[in-house]
């Protein structure tokens, strides 16, 4: 944050600020390290043990708690010195060199600014729904672990995404709290003179105010601009009310407080970003937005300015399925962002509309922001390998005539963050085995470590997990059932659920159709004797939401609540409600199995099941998203053939069968097959390779080491090496856009002649390119893959120019003649230094 920047809160004044050691406790409370390092987690026990449990708020807590108990409790010399000691630990660990300092002290890097619907740090800070925001969240607790210059960019919803509650019919009903800005752990933003950072923003009929808030989370700080201010319109203060709520139109506000208030929140307070990361294409207004500010800094044309911006600016997407990506009418677009771009990027409304269709000619076409987000940017991942593969069939009509393989989507798996996830017992035990910095890159021998402690001490750290679910479970079960009005006896009942001894399976994520919630209750009387076999018990805990505007989702929820209120199936089967981040936290810490259902290839990556790693618990999964680049037969059970199949029903019923099959003739027996000591010597080895060769893997430490090493150095680099000079380099590479533009149509194919001997083929073709400077394409000769392999690609040498031919040119290469003439065919593609070919450049000729 700039230095011209200050930050206070608005509740400050009601915390009595005169005794001594209350401004340490403030400093604690709006740090939130507290949601991942629970060192300070005794502290606010201490001052009120009821609301810690309630919240896990320490700024609530703090404020909440009376001036005499506040009093006191600081009076206490051990109370006081661990509150200093705390502070202290604190800053120091954020001037202290990190994994970034120390392997890149001179990197390119000085902020990477990370856009982002949603973002889960903690139940205290609900603006989030699930997946999205918690990648985002855990890599920016991961950027704060390494010391990676990270900026999270975000909008602060009043009601955030809904809350919810199951009602005495099953039915899914949807709340919306009010989210007190006061008592969450966030700073606004102020001016130097007091005056609270606010950024208009022109939307038509009335401009929009946008207020701005910080929340540290450890080394880095995440901004938020949220509209309820009250210069707003009052239909403009309801844009940021909740998180995916509304319609179209609101979508579209959303999305434009967020791209182009965001980064113009980022240069208000005086930070420069090199890298731009677009965590989904909701943010992709930032390109736009960057590019006008680089236009006002150099002069240059918005051509130029994308040209050089883009180089800085990364996209990742989570979407598996065309439908998924956000897209607007072109009515819309031309309403909130025509006289933008007309006005500030100096555009025509085609070419703005251009920038997000894939055919820029059809007028009818609906603007897609994913489609803005990859002609936005340098670079672009998916989120597991096989979701890059997914991504590139999605993203192929956007360059014609290339091949699949080489459509420019690489892929970065999703990681968790594993100090965030694992319960207490979990981080001695890894502290105890492999040290505390273990995830942070530096310990290169975690694998061996865990197989060195003994069965007996894992398998008594997965019965004490069994145990503290089955006793949180009971609590809160009991505690809804009260809440929706259940009989005294039922709730009273609840408590004394389920066996701390029996195989416990997890089923808990977002309630939607290519999810399959319900597979496993394809046959409820299947289903219902799995459960209640007397001899092998298993007990089942379900969660999840349903949007409140997908009834089929809502559906899925009311079958479970029918089966699992049958008098026969509610001592072995629970349904939790308002699934959130503390929710989740206590069952991927207890659960033994945690079972994950989608329809491949649509879950992009997943990270439910990522989180159970670190706590010893096993996967039982659908071979998609991380689970189908993690799974061997050592480390869980998988499900399906790898291969897809639609929406197809009688797959549905085939998947069904085998997963029943799988939980009756393995996951079950072996969990029960114990030795004289009463340890299930194979689970407990299965337990072991999962947790020593997979935790590592997923982490979101390694992740975010990716990112930085794979983009955000890279890009650094590649985007001051454009913008430098006012941007003069990328200026001549839209220059040569321009004359390939220009040229390129002349270029033809001419003669092809093929010797073959020495085990060699001897490729020369003649080639035709006019006035197009030789050095601006690149001739290969290129063969598909065989078998599922590689395709082949050899570049051809230009050997001389053909006489009397002041445009033609000779090409030469030599392969293998391990592969048929005709396997081979010639093509010709763009070529430019620093130019990343095909995504910022996709014309291409074949030779046929």
């Amino acid at each position: 944050m700039s230095e011209q920047t200050g930050v206070s809160h608005p509740a400050y004044h009601l915390l009595p600020t005169e005794i001594e050691g209350v401004d340490s406790l403030a400093e604690l409370a709006l740090d939130m390290h507290w949601s991942w390092n629970h060192g300070s987690d005794e502290v606010w026990r201490q001052l009120d043990p009821e609301l810690w449990e309630i919240t896990h708020n320490p700024w609530v807590v703090l404020q909440t708690a009376s001036r005499d108990r506040t009093e006191r409790v600081l009076a206490d010399p051990a109370f006081r010195k661990c509150v200093d000691g705390l502070v202290e630990a604190g800053r120091q660990a954020a001037e202290a060199p990190a994994w970034f300092q120390r392997t890149h002290p001179k990197a390119p890097l000085t902020c990477a600014a990370y856009f982002s619907m949603e973002f889960m740090l903690s139940e205290a800070l609900p603006i989030y729904s699930g997946g999205l925001g918690n990648v985002a969240g855990d890599q920016l607790k991961a950027a704060s672990d390494l010391g990676v210059p990270v900026a999270g960019v975000g909008l602060l919803y009043q009601q955030g995404y809904f809350r919810q509650v199951i009602d005495k019919n099953g039915q899914q009903q949807a709340l919306y709290p009010y989210n007190d800005p006061g008592q969450l752990p966030i700073t606004p933003l102020r001016q130097p003179n007091g005056e609270w950072l606010r950024l208009e923003i022109a939307l038509p009929g009335y401009s929009v105010w946008l207020r701005a808030w910080q929340a540290k989370v450890g080394r880095v700080n995440l901004y938020l601009l949220d509209s309820n201010d009250a210069a707003n319109f009052p239909a403009r203060r309801g844009i940021s009310s909740e998180l995916y709520g509304g319609g179209p139109e609101l979508r579209l506000q959303q999305e434009i407080l967020l791209g182009i208030g965001g980064w113009r929140l980022l240069r208000a307070i005086g930070l420069e970003p090199e890298i731009c990361h677009l965590n989904e294409g909701h943010a992709a207004f930032a390109v736009l937005e960057r590019a006008r500010n680089f236009m006002e800094e150099t002069g240059q044309p918005f051509e130029a300015a994308l040209a050089a911006t883009r180089a800085g600016n990364l996209f990742t997407t989570h979407t598996a399925v065309a439908a998924g990506f956000d897209r607007f009418a072109p009515t819309q677009i031309v309403q909130y962002l025509g006289g933008y771009a007309e006005k500030k990027l100096g555009i025509a409304l085609h070419d703005l509309l251009a920038l997000g269709r894939q055919n820029p000619a059809d007028g009818s076409e609906p603007f897609n922001m994913a489609y803005l987000a990859i002609r936005g940017s340098g670079a672009v991942n998916g989120v597991s390998r096989l979701h890059g593969t997914v991504s590139r069939r999605l993203f192929l009509p956007l360059f014609p005539r290339w091949p699949e393989d080489e459509i420019p989507i690489g892929h970065v798996t999703n990681g968790v963050h594993m100090p965030t996830w694992d319960s207490a017992p979990a981080d001695d035990l890894w502290t105890e085995t492999c040290k505390k910095d273990r995830w942070l890159g530096i310990a290169e021998t975690l694998e061996q470590d865990i197989f060195k402690v003994s069965a007996h001490r894992l398998w008594q750290f997965r019965t004490a997990a069994s145990k503290s679910l089955v006793e949180y479970a009971r609590e809160r079960l009991s505690r809804d059932l009260t809440a929706t009005g259940a009989l005294s006896e039922e709730a009273e009942a609840a408590k004394h659920l389920f066996d701390p001894n029996a195989l416990t399976l997890g089923f808990a994520r977002r309630f939607a159709t290519y999810k399959r919630p319900n597979l496993l209750l394809h046959d409820p009387s299947r289903l219902l004797r799995i459960l209640t076999n007397p001899q092998r018990p298993v007990q089942l805990i379900i969660a999840g939401k349903a949007h409140p505007a997908d009834q089929a989702g809502q559906d899925l929820i009311r079958e479970w609540m029918h089966f699992i209120r049958q008098p026969e199936t509610r001592p072995h089967a629970i349904f939790l409600s308002d699934y959130d981040m503390l929710l989740t936290s206590h069952l991927v810490q207890g659960v033994d199995v945690w079972i994950n259902t989608p329809r491949r290839p649509w879950e992009a990556s997943g990270t439910s099941g990522m989180k159970v790693l670190v706590n010893g618990g096993l996967n039982l999964s659908e071979l998609d998203g991380w689970w189908a680049e993690a799974y061997t037969p050592e480390v869980g059970w998988a499900l399906g053939d790898g291969r897809e199949h639609g929406d197809d029903p009688a797959w549905d019923t085939a998947e069904a069968e085998a997963l029943y099959d799988l939980l009756e003739r393995q996951v079950i027996p072996e969990f029960y097959a114990r030795d004289e000591q009463g340890i299930p010597t194979a689970w407990v080895a299965r337990m072991r390779k999962s947790m020593a060769s997979l935790t590592p893997r997923f982490s979101a430490d390694r992740a975010v080491r990716e990112y930085t090493e794979q983009h955000y150095l890279p890009g650094a680099a590649a985007y001051r090496e454009r913008a430098a000079n006012a941007g003069a380099a990328a200026k001549q590479m839209v220059d040569w856009q321009h004359s390939l533009e220009k040229e390129w149509p002349g270029v033809r194919f001419g003669e092809v002649r093929v010797e073959t001997s020495g085990g060699q083929h001897v490729f020369e073709i003649r080639v035709y390119i006019h006035d197009l400077d030789p050095n601006a394409l690149r001739l290969e000769l290129y063969a598909d893959g065989v078998k599922g392999g590689n395709a082949a690609r050899h570049e051809m040498e230009r050997v001389h120019q053909l006489p009397g031919e002041s445009g033609g040119y000779a090409y030469r290469a030599r392969v293998p003649a391990t592969r048929p003439v005709n396997d081979y065919t010639a093509r010709a593609i763009p070529h430019r230094e620093g130019v990343a070919i095909p995504l910022e450049e996709a014309r291409i000729l074949w030779q046929r």
